[in-house]
């Protein structure tokens, strides 16, 4: 099997060479990120909701409109249960009343005061009486020997219902606001990932995992918009019910709210604490998804080699300590912050507790209607509730600003260099290009390139030849800009490539790549992709016949309009080949790069094809890296590169007589060396140790 890599590299961390390169096998994982910046974060991505300040700006009125309504509720409603005990203490004073007349000789049919009936209990000397004529005074509506008033009962409770159900209104239209608001803001998020993805330079996606960028795109914005919905509203209408239910209880009892309000920062010492041992474990959560996520499409996409080489056992190993980190990192994660409900739990029963105690003793003091003890208590649990929603919401929110933070960390990603602000451009191109004393290197202080000169003639095929890691895709990643240039220039009519901008070179050259890339969508589809004209009638069936294409995709039930998978599995690896070549010709570009464009079709196939991509290349400028040196002997120049360098430049019969690199590259492809003229050359100790290790191996199996 051929290879265009450029160079190889014993440093992992190194880039791949070609447009997406690497192999199923290919990369590192994703380093652990520990949490940066929490607050910073957190506010970074708020101002991105700055676009829906009218939304939130509504949301938040409608917020304190539900909340000042459900606040209003438990006092009202404390009004119906004083109505209620107004009502049995009014009907029980009556035979009191009636005592009251016998034992002072009143006459019957006397109406007594609820003062002198209880200045009458409290002087009767009875066990409770003056306690209980105590509590009584602290009601203000009592008829004696009247019951229940319930038309102004049914009132109250009409009047609860509307409110609750006002604040039910204003709640879920605030949701609904706050849901349109925020998937708003990930489309948003989702563009700029989209267009940020289009503007980082090659090397940087070399450099990650294609399962951990996705990650980020897909999971960590989810959780994003998952946790900003669930969490957002939430937060205000529960900070909005704490300062409500404050102010409420404030004017029933100050005593009782000082008490509820001790509750308060033991509640914040206790949330902050735990939120920061487990802030970390929610990074690391996420960024173990990301890669095991990372390793699950490796192996799918390389699961024919994993099975070739009897990999399973090593993959299922490496999926075992991913999934097992996942395990790790979640459990902890939600351990951790799970803690934090049942501790507010412990406290806000702690405060019922001392509320019931303390307001039981007000009311038989007088000093408090039942009515207001319960309201007192609904407003507790109004109270901690909140608290605890609050406190139970930083495991979504600790959750989202880790997963934020990995999506600002791809937001911040280097950038390639910016097009030229007055850039130039070439409208006609004729196709010269000259590569002007050009240096690069993929790793610092690792030259790849030293200092190259090569001009293509318009017009003319430019073959680039020479062993693996010579640098041979190096320079078409150059070409195309893909990588800049450390030094030098690359001209294009002789215009540098640098000042032009990268749609307008790019847009003149036509790509055909040893790895095919297909989307899923039809074959027309696919063969259509980047045409950026109006196809002449008959041009389309002509370019596919002359790729070859046409036979293959006739024998198909739907032929032209079959639709493709994104591995296109229905089709074979020569014949997703030979649609790429179709591609670029109907592309019509002026430069041609062919990189080992025909190693996946047979031999027959290839002579074929060889034969179309002469009368493609006919007047255009081509370069074509190839292994197989048959399919560049007529090329116009054939250049010989090694590490970097050209070392030999000329047509095939020219380099065949010169006797130099590119004679030894071609003999050893189509001669058949007899090994006893040749002279014997000292073995390399890398070969002489692996074939110890075979004799032993064979020696031993015997």
């Amino acid at each position: 099997m051929s290879n265009s890599s450029s160079s190889p590299s014993s440093n992992s961390s190194a880039p791949r060479r070609g447009p997406g390169g690497g192999g199923p096998f290919g990369g590192g994982g994703a380093p652990v990120v520990k949490a940066q910046d929490f607050k910073g974060s957190l506010a970074r991505f708020i101002t991105m909701l700055k676009p829906e300040r009218v939304r939130l700006t509504f949301m938040v009125v409608l917020g304190v409109i539900s909340v000042a309504l459900s606040v209003m509720g438990p006092r009202i409603l404390g009004n119906a249960t004083n109505v209620i005990f107004e009502g049995v203490i009014g009907r029980s004073l009556a035979p009191i009343q009636d005592q009251i007349i016998k034992a002072q000789n009143l006459p019957a049919g006397t109406t007594l005061s609820l003062d002198q009936i209880l200045q009458a209990m409290r002087q009767s000397g009875q066990a409770g009486a003056s306690q209980m004529a105590d509590m009584i005074a602290g009601m203000n509506n009592i008829v004696v020997g009247q019951g229940i008033n319930f038309t102004r009962l049914g009132d109250i409770i009409l009047v609860v219902l509307a409110i609750y159900a006002g604040s039910f209104l204003a709640g879920w239209l605030q949701n609904r606001i706050m849901t349109v608001a925020v998937q708003n803001t990930m489309r948003r998020l989702r563009d700029q990932i989209e267009y940020k993805l289009h503007r980082v330079p090659l090397s940087y996606v070399d450099q990650q995992q294609r399962g951990e960028i996705l990650s980020r795109v897909t999971n960590d914005i989810d959780n994003v918009a998952q946790t900003t919905t669930q969490t957002f509203a939430q937060l205000i209408t529960s900070t909005l019910t704490v300062i409500g239910v404050l102010v409420m209880m404030f004017t029933i009892s100050w005593i009782l709210a000082l008490i509820a309000l001790v509750t308060v920062p033991i509640s914040v010492v206790m949330v902050t604490q735990i939120a920061k041992k487990s802030q970390p474990q929610f990074t690391e959560q996420w960024a173990a998804t990301g890669r095991l996520n990372a390793h699950i499409e490796e192996m799918y996409t390389g699961h024919a080699l994993v099975k070739v080489y009897g990999q399973q056992a090593a993959s299922s190993a490496k999926f075992a300590s991913e999934n097992d980190s996942l395990f790790q990192a979640a459990n902890k994660a939600q351990f951790i912050s799970g803690t934090i409900q049942p501790s507010m739990g412990f406290i806000s029963n702690l405060n019922y507790v001392l509320i019931a105690v303390v307001g039981g003793l007000r009311v038989a003091h007088g000093q408090l209607s039942i009515g207001d003890v319960q309201a007192f208590i609904q407003y507790s649990r109004q109270f901690t509730q909140p608290l605890s929603q609050i406190a139970s919401m930083m495991n979504l929110l600790q959750s989202g600003v880790a997963s934020i933070e990995r999506v600002f960390e791809l937001l911040d990603a280097p950038e390639q260099e910016p097009d030229p602000a007055s850039p130039e451009t070439v409208d006609n191109v004729v196709g010269r290009v000259e590569f002007d004393h050009v240096k690069f290197q993929y790793v610092p202080d690792k030259p790849l390139i030293s200092d190259l000169n090569l001009v293509a003639q318009p017009g003319h095929t430019v073959a680039i030849v020479g062993p693996t890691g010579a640098g041979k895709t190096t320079l078409v990643n150059l070409l195309m800009r893909f990588y800049e240039v450390d030094d030098g220039q690359i001209t294009l009519d002789g215009v540098n490539t640098r000042q032009m901008t990268r749609d307008n070179l790019r847009g003149n050259v036509g790509m055909v790549l040893q790895d095919t890339w297909l989307f899923k969508g039809t074959i027309e589809e696919n063969l259509k992709y980047g045409v950026q004209r109006d196809l002449k009638p008959g041009e389309f069936i002509a370019a596919t016949q002359a790729t070859h294409v046409d036979p293959f995709v006739r024998t198909l039930p739907d032929g032209y309009q079959t639709m493709l998978d994104d591995e296109a599995s229905a089709l074979s690896a020569g014949e997703k080949q030979l649609l790429t070549i179709a591609r670029a010709f109907l592309s019509d570009p002026q430069i041609l790069v062919l990189d080992e464009a025909t190693s996946s079709v047979d031999t027959r196939t290839e002579v074929l094809v060889q034969q179309a991509m002469n009368a493609l290349r006919s007047g255009r400028t081509s370069f074509v890296i190839a292994h197989r040196l048959s399919t560049i002997r007529d090329a116009d120049t054939i250049v010989v590169m090694e590490h970097g360098d050209i070392v030999e430049t000329g047509n095939h019969d020219t380099l065949l007589a010169a006797d130099g690199a590119y004679a030894r590259l071609y003999r050893s492809q189509f001669e058949t060396p007899d090994i006893e003229d040749e002279p014997a050359a000292p073995q390399d100790p890398g070969i002489q140790m692996l074939a110890e290790i075979r004799r032993k191996k064979t020696g031993a199996s015997k």
